[in-house]
């Protein structure tokens, strides 16, 4: 079981369905700290308590053996952490009869490139983000795909999302929606200075890398909002799609356009419950 232990209300929601838990299956790890290095233990699947940012730091801790994980929403808007609380008891059945299907989603592998030698490499689910940091003066990002000059960015940063994270960051940049299954990345400029600079989609077969001549003093790159670090002028961050997939329990009656249409709001009209189409 794992959790978002610095927030002592899932600690205690957490707490509140151990024995229910336990009732129906052997936990054998329970980390609210996301400290375990979960690839070296065996478990058919993990529960998360919290939210969307509980199943990226789950994902991240298991590393390249990635298991099954259902996300129970103690968060805001659970995209990924879709299950309500007290659905769990009625899930959990299923569960351990093997009845819940489990959906995969494509991961990436961030790395930054300095003089030709790889300095990190960085597993990630939503995106990767080169953010142009203080003094806040507007980056040229060369966007560079198969090895090909594509076009350079005149922006405040640069985002590559996978579907998955098409409704993170990248959508509040102006990015499209995907369906989390799409194996494709989004590339979305942040506050574009040419109006005609869009998000672009294409294919997660392909290989991204990221380039700022002249950062700024406080350049970063961020993974899945992990800080990795400051720019160095010339530096090359290449996304690529991982091996791993991230393994999401489904929940019965949580169709993904339900799940966009209720986290996201889109109501377009008052609909009455009673008058909703069937």
């Amino acid at each position: 079981m794992l959790g978002a232990g610095q927030r002592s209300s899932i600690v205690a929601a957490a707490e509140s369905f151990r024995a229910l838990i336990a009732a129906h299956a052997d936990i054998v790890a329970w980390d609210l700290q996301f400290t375990v290095d979960l690839e070296d233990v065996e478990f058919d699947w993990a529960i998360v308590f919290g939210g969307d940012g509980s199943i990226l730091r789950a994902a991240n801790q298991m590393g390249y053996r990635q298991r099954p994980m259902l996300g129970v929403n103690l968060g805001k808007l659970g995209f990924l952490a879709d299950l309500a609380p007290h659905e769990l008891p009625a899930m959990l059945p299923e569960l351990c009869a093997g009845r819940a299907r489990v959906v995969e989603h494509l991961m990436f592998e961030c790395s930054l490139i300095r003089d030709g030698r790889t300095l990190w490499t960085e597993l990630g689910l939503n995106e990767a983000a080169v953010l142009c940091g203080p003094p806040f003066v507007m980056l040229d990002v060369h966007l560079y795909v198969d090895a090909e000059w594509v076009t350079t960015y005149s922006c405040d940063g640069l985002i590559v999302s996978t579907p998955v994270g098409s409704t993170a960051h990248s959508l509040s940049a102006g990015g499209p929606i995907l369906r989390k299954d799409l194996d494709a990345f989004v590339l979305s400029p942040i506050s574009p200075h040419t109006l005609t600079m869009r998000p672009v989609v294409d294919s997660a077969e392909r290989t991204y890398e990221l380039c700022v001549q002249s950062p700024n003093a406080g350049t970063h790159v961020v993974v899945d909002g992990r800080d990795r670090g400051v720019l160095q002028p010339n530096d090359r961050l290449r996304v690529t799609r991982a091996k791993p997939r991230c393994q999401l329990l489904e929940v019965p009656g949580h169709s993904y356009y339900r799940t966009l249409r209720e986290k996201l709001g889109w109501s377009g009209r008052f609909v009455p419950q009673h008058e909703a189409p069937s």
